[in-house]
């Protein structure tokens, strides 16, 4: 595992005064739909900001573009858990063949062996959470999951130190699988709204303090409804969707 004081755990944007702030849903190497969606919302990227929830690479036909997007001033992103699957095969090489062979990491393969130092250097300085001021309140961005009994004050302070909590933090699905079998979303202590990925859905999802924005862009070619979700946080909330079947691309 990477050793903690590598990582930057947490960064805060303060407010957005001259723009628009984005959140987008899970990319999974779907950059050129992603620059149509900014298209239509007549991005500017000398004042707005988009910020991912992770999982920027694997699946989709894109994911060498990722260094582009990381090298944007303007664009920012968690770590998800396709980000730490290219960071930890790299000591574990059963990891590294799952990873290729199941979870859509074909495309490391044709990384030149001399660039891809560079790959895990940026992605490695990507933060677990981001925290961002706004005229709604703060949004905490993070990939999968706060646990239950943790309000975000105590998620924020303990992944300084917890590497299980770290892990949490990108692969738990504990809080949507409650609501998928009759439960409720519990809302997150401690702050205005809570943007989520991961779990990919037909719809993006709303529920108490929190946004799930994974509606399953890279699965085009399997999914009717597959779309590229992203949520404007800033100066206003307001969801907008973008289908991606009629751009259907091999997803794995």
């Amino acid at each position: 595992m990477i050793s903690p004081m590598t990582e930057q755990i947490m960064r805060r944007l303060e407010r957005n005064p001259l723009g628009r702030d984005f959140a987008v849903g899970d990319i999974h190497g779907m950059f050129s739909q992603l620059e149509q969606a900014l298209d239509s919302l007549c991005f500017d990227p000398d004042h707005d900001r988009l910020i991912s929830v992770g999982d920027l690479i694997d699946r989709g036909p894109e994911s060498h573009r990722v260094l582009e997007f990381l090298n944007k001033s303007w664009f920012y992103a968690v770590q998800g858990n396709h980000e730490r699957l290219l960071l930890d095969s790299e000591s574990d090489a059963d990891m590294a063949c799952s990873w290729i062979a199941l979870n859509g990491g074909e495309w490391w393969r044709e990384i030149p062996k001399s660039e891809q130092p560079e790959y895990r250097k940026r992605i490695r300085a990507l933060p677990y959470i981001l925290e961002v001021d706004t005229d709604q309140g703060r949004v905490g961005i993070v990939h999968a999951d706060v646990p239950l009994e943790l309000s975000w004050q105590d998620f924020v302070v303990r992944l300084e130190t917890d590497q299980r909590l770290r892990d949490y933090a990108v692969w738990s699905r504990r809080r949507i699988t409650q609501s998928e079998s009759g439960g409720e979303i519990p809302p997150i202590a401690g702050i205005d709204l809570v943007v989520m990925g991961h779990t990919p859905l037909q719809q993006a999802v709303h529920a108490g303090n929190i946004y799930y924005l994974d509606t399953g862009a890279a699965y085009a070619e399997v999914l009717n409804d597959a779309k590229l979700s992203i949520l404007q946080i800033h100066p206003e909330r307001m969801l907008i969707e973008f289908p991606t079947a009629d751009s259907a691309q091999p997803a794995a």
